[in-house]
């Protein structure tokens, strides 16, 4: 630009140079100069200033004219210049060169100034383009390139710690081999010494011993008795067969060598192959007769021999290929890789000594060295065998037990054709779990640890009441009179069940009257009921909510009685009190009943008004008239309770006692209104899981409509769960493209938002739970509860399996049993809590002292994290992560096929997640969680539906809008390049 404002202001200035009319001559001057040029004294011509600077300038201030295009190569300076050579010219054509040479210089600059201003334009416009081009931020890119520099150098130091590790082991192997073969060189000259000296010894016993003579000469009856003498037959055949035998051994010898097995061979071999090689028969018949050179093999049944055949074969590929063979690297894996090592060692040095000279026979120093490796060996395998072999029989059986379960749960909870399914694929696996306990424990032990394991867990499990007449009042089982509404069809008595249940459910209008009911009477609200019967068919109506409450009222009112007969009011108490009592007995009847005119005139408020006017009426006799009606009003499971009632309601007794009476038999009047509901609730429960779904869905379009819920948090926790899946969809394949078959299905999506809310750590806020699981909030804060207990469990038990060096897969069902009943009640709710769990475990385990107060302070720590819900410990944050994961592959299975392979691998992934214990635990809550999704998508679909179409076009949009401002974004870019 400093260029170009250098031009303009010479451009300005050659252009006021040529407004100057003066300066040039016009014609009459040129012909005085010439008519001067005529005279005698021609005056002499002086040009004007600004001409004589251009000309006459100093030499070092001239420019050198260098290009073609230069002022001084130009055709009008040449032309000046040839035309002031003479005078004889004339001044116009000075004047007209010098006008051309000045037109020729602007007309080249105002060029020069026209291409910068053009190449300036496109600069400015490849500027602004490039402004307006959407590109990623300096930061990013510098944090893509620092996290790739990083990558590279946590590769290049992984690679040279790599190669330091192995340079390391590569040289304590060899410190090892060299070891070995300096020891398998002094042993072999002991040994060669040895036979040397043992070959002397005999050498010179078979030579007869030389008689002391004066001469240094033999005689020559000696030299004749060193003659080799004649072999007797017996002696030949002993030769003979000593050589049959070398040569026997050496042939065994000389089979094993031709197999060439080495720790080396296996190691470079692949699993497959070498494991292959080792059944082979003419291994297992050269290894059998190598052993039985060694002495190995007892002289027991060929099925023994060839157990310690594959016994001695599995060193190889123990130390071959330990990842392969062993399950775990703990204590005992690493001792009996050692012992193995001691084995090979041993029994290739022993056979390394094995030669010509001593006959191919072990020396018995060698012989014992692989004897003692050996038994050794094989002490610690079986040890090992046998655990590993216990822990995959547990988890086997538990496998066994939890199809068993599944099953037990829905072959009368499905349809037929889904039982069907469920009950094919639960025997398929069933019989393939079987044929492998088979094969580990034996066909006794199997079915005696399977049918063991069965029992206790049906027995655990909680038994169904049976839709009989344990449950029943007897006065729906006693034949109706003529005219009692019992004598009913069917569906009446359902109609009746259920207008009473509606009549129970709204006993009142407004807050008041709403609490007033739910204290008064045990039956939930009809929503309630309806959605629990959708979960739980058996469900029955559950006093414990409010029985300490209604007992609470029942024991003031008692003794308010009291002080009103203290006070002289018996007369009205007890016309209150027998009123009361005759209202809750005849709502267990129906009007037209015996038994219900029978209760209705013996206990008439009038009659018992004038009686007590008069003085005439009798507790003893209202005692007892109750005392014979209850018996014939219970069930027949409260027989003993209403008995002992009765019994003590006949006996005689004080004021007091008889204020006592009456609050016992409030109380068990409230249990048998109890029974009577769950009575009509059982008859009722088919006609009311018919209309269930239809029920919720209808209140809650209801409550949308008149505003008493919105569905903000239900959208949340379902964008939410979208985004988790979708993340979790992109993490596994980053580089695909996202076509809609790997896009999560809303199925998945639900699983994943219901697993989230369910396990996670409590308390459960208000503003975490969807409006569409309302009513299941209690459970899932119950599930809650029991999923950060089983993780605080599950990880004091995994600390102290790893101090005390035990397998992390066996069982400890019976600590866990009673830590989980110890932690019911809180964690440091009780300060001494985290004693009495290292009691329990110090009870089942002996440890050292150091171990205890380490596992002692671990406890507690885990415990004041579960206490605050917090998981900050490592152990307990990838325990619960696992749990999470566990437990959404089995909700989130969609098929029966599905969900038989989820749980018939349910407990050995639990094994693997370190959470052996909690099999029946876990498989309840994924039970709960289940049947919970079952309900609510039935009766919440259509509003699930909606919100994701609503996400999906929202996506779509998104999608939509990001392809359009690539393509601007494109054509912007292909303009700019056109352009330049």
């Amino acid at each position: 630009m400093d260029d170009v404002a250098l031009s303009d202001a010479e451009l300005e200035l050659a252009a006021a140079e040529l407004t100057h009319d003066d300066d040039i001559p016009e014609e009459p001057d040129m012909i005085l100069s010439e008519d001067a040029e005529n005279s005698e004294h021609p005056p002499s011509f002086v040009p004007p200033p600004r001409i004589a600077a251009r000309f006459y300038s100093a030499a070092g201030s001239r420019r050198i004219s260098s290009a073609a295009s230069s002022r001084r190569n130009s055709i009008s300076s040449t032309h000046s210049h040839t035309s002031t050579r003479s005078f004889r010219n004339s001044c116009q054509s000075h004047h007209v060169a010098q006008h051309l040479r000045r037109t020729s210089i602007l007309e080249s600059r105002k060029a020069r100034l026209a291409d910068r201003a053009a190449h300036a334009e496109q600069v400015r416009l490849r500027a602004a383009l490039a402004k307006a081009a959407p590109r990623g931020s300096n930061s990013e890119e510098r944090a893509l390139a620092a996290k790739q520099a990083r990558e590279r150098h946590l590769a290049q130091v992984a690679a040279s710690c790599a190669e330091e590790v192995r340079r390391a082991k590569k040289i304590a192997e060899e410190n090892k081999e060299r070891k070995a073969a300096e020891e398998r060189r002094y042993r072999q000259e002991m040994e060669e010494k040895l036979a040397e000296a043992e070959k002397r010894r005999l050498e010179y016993k078979r030579n007869a011993r030389r008689p002391r003579t004066a001469s240094s000469s033999p005689p020559a009856d000696v030299k004749k008795l060193a003659l080799p003498r004649p072999v007797s037959p017996e002696d030949a055949a002993k030769r003979i067969q000593a050589a049959w035998r070398a040569r026997t051994r050496m042939n065994v010898v000389d089979a094993w060598s031709d197999l060439g097995l080495s720790i080396d061979k296996v190691h470079d071999t692949s699993f497959e192959d070498i494991t292959a090689l080792l059944a082979e028969e003419k291994v297992l018949a050269a290894t059998e007769k190598i052993l039985a050179l060694f002495g190995l093999l007892s002289d027991a049944d060929e099925a023994a021999r060839g157990t310690a055949v594959r016994s001695f074969l599995s060193t190889y590929l123990i130390l071959g290929h330990p990842a392969h063979v062993l399950s775990r690297d703990g204590d005992q894996e690493q001792d009996l890789i050692q012992k193995a090592k001691d084995l090979i060692i041993s029994f290739e040095t022993a056979l390394g000594k094995l030669a010509t000279f001593n006959h191919y026979t072990p020396s018995p120093t060698g012989m014992e060295n692989v004897s003692l490796a050996h038994g050794t060996f094989m002490t610690a395998f079986n040890d090992w065998k046998a655990r590993d072999s216990s822990a995959l029989i547990e988890t086997m059986v538990a496998s066994f037990v939890s199809l068993d379960a599944i099953w037990q749960s829905v072959k009368d909870d499905t349809v037929s054709e889904v039982a069907i399914e469920y009950k094919n694929g639960i025997r398929d696996n069933q019989a393939i779990l079987l044929s492998k306990i088979k094969k580990l424990a034996g066909p006794d032990r199997a079915l005696t640890l399977i049918r063991k394991a069965i029992r206790e867990s049906r027995k655990s499990r909680p038994r169904k009441r049976p839709a009989g007449e344990v449950a029943r009042p007897r006065v729906a089982i006693d034949s109706p009179t003529p005219g009692s509404p019992i004598a009913g069809t069917d569906a009446a008595l359902h109609n009746d069940a259920a207008t009473q249940l509606q009549q129970a459910g709204s006993a009142g209008e407004g807050h008041q009257a709403q609490s007033l009911s739910e204290v008064f009477t045990v039956v939930p609200p009809n929503r309630v009921l309806v959605h629990e019967l959708s979960i739980d068919k058996e469900f029955r109506i559950d006093a414990s909510p409010t029985a300490n409450l209604r007992d609470a009222l029942n024991r003031e009112l008692c003794d308010s009685m009291l002080r009103g007969f203290e006070n002289g009011e018996s007369s009205m108490w007890t016309v209150a009190m027998s009123e009361n009592i005759r209202a809750k007995l005849l709502h267990l009847l129906k009007p037209g009943n015996s038994m219900h005119s029978l209760i209705s005139e013996t206990l008439d408020p009038e009659l018992i008004s004038r009686q007590c006017s008069q003085g005439t009426f009798s507790y003893e006799k209202f005692f007892q008239f109750v005392a014979n009606i209850l018996p014939k009003l219970c069930a027949p499971f409260r027989d003993d309770e209403v008995k002992a009632l009765a019994d003590d309601l006949q006996e005689e007794g004080s004021l007091p006692e008889m204020v006592e009476k009456l609050f016992k038999l409030l109380h068990t009047i409230n249990n048998l209104s109890l029974d009577y509901s769950n009575f009509l609730l059982m008859n009722a429960a088919p006609t009311l899981l018919k209309e269930a779904t239809g029920y919720e869905q209808r209140m809650f379009a209801q409550d949308l409509e008149e505003g008493n819920i919105t569905l903000k948090r239900t959208q949340r926790w379902w964008r939410s769960a979208a985004v988790n899946m979708h993340t979790e969809a992109d993490r596994r394949d980053p580089w695909s493209q996202p076509t809609p078959l790997n896009r999560p299905t809303p199925q998945k999506i639900y699983a994943r938002g219901l697993v989230d809310i369910a396990i996670a750590t409590p308390p459960l806020r208000e503003s975490e739970l969807p409006e569409t699981l309302e009513l299941d909030r209690a459970r899932i804060a119950r599930i809650r509860d029991e999923a950060l207990r089983i993780t605080t469990i599950g990880g004091i038990l995994l600390t102290a399996k790893n101090l005390l060096k035990r397998d992390v897969r066996s069982q400890w069902k019976n600590d866990a049993n009673r830590m989980w009943e110890t932690l019911k009640d809180g964690y440091l709710k009780d300060p001494a809590t985290p004693s009495k769990i290292s009691s329990l475990l110090e009870s089942s385990h002996a440890m050292p002292p150091t171990t205890r107060a380490q596992l002692s302070s671990t406890i507690t720590r885990l415990l004041t994290q579960a206490e605050a819900g917090k998981l900050n410990d490592p152990v307990m944050k990838v325990l619960f992560n696992r749990l999470k994961t566990h437990i959404f592959n089995r909700v989130s299975a969609s098929s029966s096929g599905e969900r038989v392979k989820a749980a018939s691998t349910a407990t050995e992934g639990l094994t693997t997640a370190g959470l052996p214990e909690f099999v029946t635990q876990v498989s309840d809550i994924c039970e709960q969680l289940t049947k919970i999704s079952e309900v609510d998508r039935r009766s919440h679909g259509k509003w699930y539906e909606e919100i994701a179409e609503e996400m999906e076009r929202l996506g779509a949009e998104g999608d939509e809008l990001m392809r359009t401002d690539s393509a601007e974004s494109a054509s912007g870019s292909t303009g700019s390049s056109s352009s330049e």
